[in-house]
């Protein structure tokens, strides 16, 4: 079995024939089975299988050729030399130097620049590929990659231009620099001011300690490995709605551990200021933000920013129709298996995203019919007020009858069994504390 093939679902002993179905066709063409234990629709996969590598390169080459472009035109760009003539003090009338910070000696970087960016490309992919052997998902796969790459060419040349066009002057500065204050008459308030004309080291050195800012050690790291984070929380389910082993924080807030050190590390080797290192995470953590959010649904809204968006069909939030049920093959596109993640059951209960999506309709089937009440659980739950309103009933808790629960649409019973309190466990939990 291929690493993206995805795994067909046991058939039942009992109910494994040869023969034609008969079982009603849902909308979306598929059969429901009236037999066995599987009476709900079965989902449409049709955007969760992987294409012919044509239909693939049809849809993507624009990418690939702008991510071509943005190199050619970043590494044209770190190659120039620096835009600016920037004026600086080396020393007062008296000998003593004006700004030490920019005095410190040469040395070999910690971790090279191509490290860092090896480490924010390569550790990012191959826990893509460690999470696909339980997702099996090639488009999941291809989003997780690509946003990647979004990421850190995107953040790469957006730092290289202002470093070009702005820059400033790293710690080791006056050692690169070397300056004979005999070369050029000092300029500005008290002669103190001077340009590179004052450098005698070696020219290529001089020209990298006028681009300190921003670091690009830190902006490759957080490009990187902020988008991990974001990926690992999406597919492990940290921060959803339910209560996650410890061990998943971690695997979570790692990646970030690991750019906040790549980026420490600058300012014991001399080679950046703190607030080259801010600039570059800034610009950094924006990318991976933005890059995720285009190729998946959403960022922090756990019901579904683990769903890979498609070229071929929008994701409809929750508002139900064909296109939705397009998406149903990734309702298993998450590590997670706890409390009904990865099971049908989960994508039942999606509903429209505020603030981070279109916000559009109430929640689960409740929006796509616009006729029931949702709650912040999924569920479309009695009443009768449209899906543009809110629909959280008014009245007290306690005033709920029984036959309002019973009011639920049929094709939400499953899911409502699923996340309905369980009232005689909470009494038992109760008698248990003491009250």
């Amino acid at each position: 079995m291929g690493l993206f093939t995805r795994r067909e679902p046991a058939a039942d002993n009992a109910t494994t024939s040869t023969a034609p179905s008969t079982a009603p066709v849902v909308g979306n063409g598929h059969h429901h089975r009236t037999n066995g234990k599987h009476h709900g629709p079965v989902y449409n996969e049709a955007l969760n299988k992987r294409p012919p590598f044509g239909q693939w390169l049809k849809v993507t080459w624009p990418d690939i050729l702008t991510m071509v472009c943005m190199g050619v035109i970043g590494l044209g760009v770190y190659q120039a030399d620096p835009a600016p003539s920037r004026s600086f003090p080396v020393t007062f009338s008296d000998g003593e130097v004006v700004y030490p910070e920019f005095a410190y000696p040469m040395r070999n970087e910690i971790i090279p620049i191509w490290a860092a960016a090896l480490i924010a490309a390569l550790v990012p992919i191959a826990v893509f590929f460690i999470v696909q052997i339980r997702v099996r998902s090639f488009w999941d796969m291809n989003n997780a990659v690509i946003g990647l790459l979004y990421s850190l060419i995107v953040a790469a040349v957006f730092q290289v231009f202002i470093k070009w066009l702005i820059g400033g002057l790293r710690p080791h500065f006056l050692a690169a620099c070397k300056p004979d204050l005999s070369l050029q008459t000092g300029t500005g308030y008290g002669g103190i001011m001077y340009d590179r004309t004052v450098c005698t080291g070696e020219a290529s050195d001089i020209n990298d300690s006028l681009e300190s800012m921003p670091s690009g050690h830190s902006t490759a790291a957080f490009a990187g490995l902020v988008y991990l984070s974001l990926y690992l929380n999406a597919k492990l389910k940290v921060f959803s709605n339910y209560h996650p082993a410890m061990w998943k924080l971690i695997a979570t807030m790692a990646p970030l551990l690991g750019a906040v050190l790549i980026a420490g590390a600058l300012t014991i080797d001399e080679f950046h200021n703190y607030y080259d290192v801010m600039a570059g995470a800034t610009i950094g953590t924006l990318m991976a933000f933005c890059s995720y959010r285009m190729v998946y649904a959403s960022v922090w809204d756990f019901r579904f920013n683990h769903i890979p968006l498609s070229r071929f069909a929008p994701f409809t939030y929750g508002a139900g129709g064909e296109a939705m049920q397009l998406f149903a093959g990734f309702h298993d596109a998450v590590w997670t298996r706890q409390v009904g993640w990865g099971g049908p059951e989960a994508f039942e209960a999606f509903g429209g995203a505020p603030f981070d999506a279109s916000g559009a309709g109430g929640m689960g089937s409740g929006a796509a019919a616009g006729t029931a009440t949702g709650y912040g659980n999924g569920h479309g739950v009695g009443g009768s007020k449209s899906a543009a309103g809110h629909g959280i009933d008014r009245r007290p808790v306690g005033g709920r009858k029984s036959h309002d629960v019973a009011a639920a649409p049929e094709n939400m019973t499953s899911i409502h069994h699923l996340l309905a309190p369980d009232f005689e466990s909470l009494k038992l939990a109760h008698q248990y504390l003491g009250h």
